[in-house]
């Protein structure tokens, strides 16, 4: 099969040894603490719930939707590290909604007390697109060709007056540098390009196109280079999404792989499974072992990949649960949120299973006319058939942002089938519940 990328095997030099003494498992916590408010959290917490762990919170609203289901709030940014102190008194182990997060200074809070999970030295390479790059080129994972944005004004060697053109340089002193007039493309690149926000960027923010040498310059023009990366276009068939995660011991466990669509750069919907070859499915598996693995990762890590005539490759990684796999809540035995409320919390892994045919999850995006009717169109969504409905409770907030998302289980036995069921659905869906109109 063309554009299969095989992991390349490392060397090692193995000592045998005596294995080591038994050592006692920690007992399971009671408590866990998460950094961060939102849908995620909330569904952390509600999952926490069903397995009787308690969730404490630090968010800095207190509308924010965890703090409904939290059995205690910090209420404080994010990244206010006295506030992530204050959580840590009240449990054993902390965990994260996102990956925005001071990293070196949660150092100063790791102890024999408190663990963080996934932990910082493994969440460092992948809280930023650049270091992601950096991470998947040394473990010799596929993903698209890329440079940082900053490259493209490189200065170059100054020829002497009447050089230009000239060959090789004359030995001697280094020429001076000069910065190039216009932005220079590195060898191997093409436009269209794609820029991307190394931190933060999320549903389409921090992601722009860049299809020619004006728009580089006018991307250069509003934004930091040294803050940026740039990527070639991938020319993909579809997008696919993993679900993976590692246990304390080593243990590696995956979701099914499943199929994501997007609309104006935001999630619109997946479905579950994706229709690929098995053999994309297993290849998806190895890269996720090796990335859990290689970082001595603990917990949920999600995984986006393009799939076309370049194979599968790596598009983002998310260290936290994720979008893709809201569907679990119905379709898997162990949903998502509650694996990694069993990691955090010592839990015994749960399977990862599928126990339905096959899923459609969708994204209720906040509609141009406000609140108008939402409650409406909420009951009828809830009103079609296998169709499981959850409600963020969010608050303000601009067109656009997610405001919750229904999953409806299918019937089909094949991936046309399938297919012909998710058209249907959807259309069903869209006719209640439309997608706001977005700049492209």
């Amino acid at each position: 099969m063309a554009g299969w990328f095989p992991l390349r095997a490392t060397k090692a030099r193995v000592k045998i040894i005596a294995d080591p003494p038994p050592q006692a498992t920690p007992a399971p916590l009671d408590a866990i603490g998460i950094v961060g408010g939102g849908q995620l959290a909330w569904m952390l917490a509600e999952a926490a719930r069903d397995l009787g762990v308690a969730v404490h919170v630090q968010t800095p609203g207190a509308g924010d939707p965890a703090t409904r289901a939290a059995a205690s709030v910090v209420l404080a940014p994010v990244d206010d590290v006295n506030a992530t102190r204050e959580l840590a008194g009240r449990c054993g182990a902390i965990s994260f909604e996102n990956e925005w997060i001071p990293l070196e200074a949660l150092r100063a809070l790791e102890g024999p007390g408190l663990q963080f999970l996934p932990g910082l030295d493994a969440l460092q390479p992948l809280v930023s697109k650049a270091g992601q790059r950096r991470l998947l080129g040394d473990l010799h994972l596929p993903a698209p060709r890329w440079c940082p944005l900053a490259d493209v004004l490189q200065p170059e060697p100054a020829l002497p007056p009447g050089e230009e053109g000239a060959g090789p340089p004359p030995a001697g002193p280094p020429r001076p540098l000069q910065m190039p007039a216009v932005p220079r493309l590195p060898e191997g690149f093409r436009f269209p390009l794609m820029a991307k926000a190394s931190r933060g960027g999320y549903d389409g923010r921090g992601t722009v196109p860049v299809p020619d040498l004006g728009a580089l310059e006018q991307l250069l023009d509003r934004v930091e280079p040294d803050d940026w990366i740039l990527e070639e276009l991938v020319a993909f068939e579809r997008e696919l999404a993993l679900v993976a995660c590692r246990d304390r011991q080593g243990q590696v466990a995956c979701y099914p792989l499943v199929q994501t669509h997007q609309h104006s750069r935001v999630c619109d919907w997946v479905l579950f499974p994706a229709p690929v070859d098995h053999r994309v499915e297993v290849f998806a598996r190895n890269v996720a072992a090796s990335l859990l693995t290689a970082l001595d990762y603990v917990g949920v890590l999600s995984i986006e990949f393009f799939y076309g005539p370049s194979g599968l490759q790596v598009n983002e990684l998310a260290p936290r649960t994720h979008n893709s796999g809201h569907l679990t809540i119905e379709a898997c035995r162990t949903s998502q949120f509650a694996q990694q409320v069993r990691i955090v919390a010592g839990l015994p892994m749960g399977a990862t299973e599928a126990v339905v045919p096959g899923a459609l999850m969708v994204n209720l995006l906040a509609p141009e006319d406000g609140d108008d009717d939402q409650l409406a169109r909420r009951r009828a969504l809830e009103a079609l058939p296998d169709a499981h409905l959850h409600w963020y409770g969010k608050r303000g907030g601009g067109v656009g942002r997610k405001l919750g998302h229904l999953t409806l289980l299918l019937q089909g036995r094949t991936a046309e089938e399938r297919e012909l069921e998710r058209q249907r659905l959807l259309a069903e869906v869209r006719a209640i519940w439309p997608l706001p109109h977005q700049p492209a």
